[in-house]
């Protein structure tokens, strides 16, 4: 699938691997992007790309991704600025850890992860971009419908990708039980997506980023990340999200490509 004069959806554009897609797309010839970010630091990143193309390419929404709302206006409105989206990745993710059940040695009290925590964690990192992504689908199988188009066929060249951000905490990690819940959730989500959408030409993949330099990496804190991150890391750096972006652009091109993508830089924690 040609990148080249595609539109794109993408979620988290503000900052991290959502921002360095944004600018990666544009440079390989992408015509049109909802670049979508609950940060109004995506107005910004949507005029530097313009600017830089010439074009108004990108176009920014400040929102809610778990807004159905909201979600739906935005695929309204750049589908009607620029054609059908064919790329979709929602790359929009938070974290909020802490260990799943903590002892208070001095009161002999357990606390569990708080219910309402991992629900917001879930909500954002797993169920929106499940429905970012169902979204496109829906949209292309109404597309093709309107056109009496009914079963995809090779012939036609693929339609329409999906990149869901995992993570390499989807295999685990102290203290990401919700994150690592909805990364693992997105790996099953891919894999039922991948079965179904095809019939519409769409093709649904996961990329696991290992440790990404990202505000969300950033903010475990300078001493975390040289203690418990770069030792268990080959390559021996955070990885950065220029890598990730040109990983993603790799596996939308090549549609031979399918499944997951691990892109950990070598990340094996230790088993304690």
């Amino acid at each position: 699938m040609l990148i080249n004069n595609q539109v794109a959806m993408i979620t988290g554009a503000a900052s991290g691997i959502g921002r360095a897609l944004a600018d990666e797309l544009a440079q390989r010839g992408a015509t049109g992007m909802g670049l979508v970010d609950l940060d109004e630091a995506v107005y910004g990143i949507a005029e530097k790309i313009n600017d830089r193309i010439g074009n108004d390419v990108a176009l920014p929404y400040r929102g809610d991704v778990t807004d159905a709302g909201f979600r739906s206006r935005v695929y309204d409105e750049v589908c009607d600025k620029h054609g059908m989206v064919g790329i979709c990745v929602p790359a929009a993710g938070l974290t909020r850890d802490a260990l799943a059940v903590k002892l208070d040695k001095e009161t002999g009290k357990a606390e569990i992860y708080p219910e309402e925590t991992f629900r917001l964690v879930t909500d954002v990192d797993l169920i929106a971009p499940i429905y970012w992504a169902l979204e496109m689908v829906a949209r292309m199988a109404e597309y093709r419908n309107r056109r009496s188009m009914r079963r995809w066929s090779p012939v036609e060249g693929i339609q329409g990708t999906i990149i869901f951000i995992g993570s390499v905490s989807s295999q685990g990690n102290k203290g990401q039980i919700a994150y690592a819940s909805s990364k693992a959730g997105l790996e099953g989500a891919a894999a039922t997506m991948t079965k179904e959408a095809i019939y519409y030409g769409v093709r649904c993949g996961v990329i696991h980023p290992g440790f990404t330099d990202t505000p969300m990496v950033q903010a475990l804190g300078e001493e975390y990340i040289e203690k418990h991150v770069l030792p268990d890391t080959q390559l021996g750096r955070l990885i950065r999200p220029e890598e990730i972006a040109d990983a993603i652009c790799f596996m939308i091109a090549n549609s031979a490509v399918s499944g997951e993508l691990w892109a950990d830089a070598g990340w094996h924690p230790s088993a304690a």
